[in-house]
């Protein structure tokens, strides 16, 4: 019997401004932790210029990869807002007003307001769906399985709701984390032994340094709650056997 096609998700940031350091990246995280929600696991994250070449050689690569591919930062007004234009060529879709963009923004704005660089954020593939925006009113789009959200954080987090119906993914993937006074040393023989007899759930050791004092997070994924509890109980029963203190980082 042929495996069901394995449902995930690539994210691409785009901008200069996160290449720079000038903005810091949260827009991963939060794609990230919804998309797990939905049973999607992010399987791969770029961060690249704004080079129409770079985007569009990027979106086609990652489309065809990937079941779903989200785009954040470049459809704004701007003269180096061109994720749009970038897209369409990807697409060899014609890039222009969009009717329905290009409506919502004209109600948007009071009589005057709708200036020929708002103007910009209507013109897109003029054959894509829109992604309504309720908090500043210029729609992102989407074409296939490429998503195109704007990159200020608040704005793309308000945006995601409208999507949750036209996403199909798996079970939603759960995690727990176990904070732990140790070093990475003292548990790597025990974890892996855990690893081993658990090869349905993902775990991952992170250092931490708290209050002058080294620690490590382990986090534990899933879609099932029982198999993350197992592994919960066989990693705690090494925890006390080594006696090593629990840590409960607020």
């Amino acid at each position: 019997m042929q495996n069901k096609k394995e449902i995930n998700a690539g994210i691409l940031i785009i901008g200069n401004e996160v290449l720079s350091g000038r903005t810091q990246d949260v827009n991963t995280s939060t794609l990230a932790i919804w998309l797990n929600s939905l049973g999607i696991p992010v399987a791969e994250v770029r961060v690249i210029p704004d080079d129409e070449s770079i985007i569009i050689n990027t979106v086609n690569e990652l489309r065809k990869k990937y079941s779903y591919i989200f785009t954040t930062g470049g459809i704004g007004p701007t003269h180096d807002d061109i994720t749009a234009e970038s897209v369409s060529k990807a697409f060899n879709i014609e890039y222009g007003f969009h009717k329905e963009a290009f409506s919502i923004l004209e109600n948007y704005y009071k009589p005057g307001e709708f200036n020929e660089g708002r103007q910009k954020m209507a013109r897109m593939p003029v054959s894509a769906n829109l992604i309504l925006n309720p908090s500043s009113g210029a729609p992102g789009f989407y074409v296939e399985n490429v998503f195109c959200l704007p990159g200020v954080p608040s704005i793309m987090k308000a945006m995601l709701g409208n999507l949750n119906n036209l996403l199909i993914g798996g079970e939603p993937i759960l995690s727990e984390t176990i904070n732990l006074r140790t070093v990475e040393s003292e548990i790597a023989k025990s974890l892996a032994d855990v690893q081993k007899n658990n090869t349905d759930v993902d775990i991952g050791s992170y250092p931490f340094f708290k209050s002058g004092k080294l620690g490590v997070s382990i986090v534990l994924r899933s879609v099932s709650k029982n198999k993350i509890d197992k592994c919960n109980n066989e990693i705690l029963k090494f925890v006390k056997e080594k006696n090593i203190e629990l840590d409960k980082i607020k």
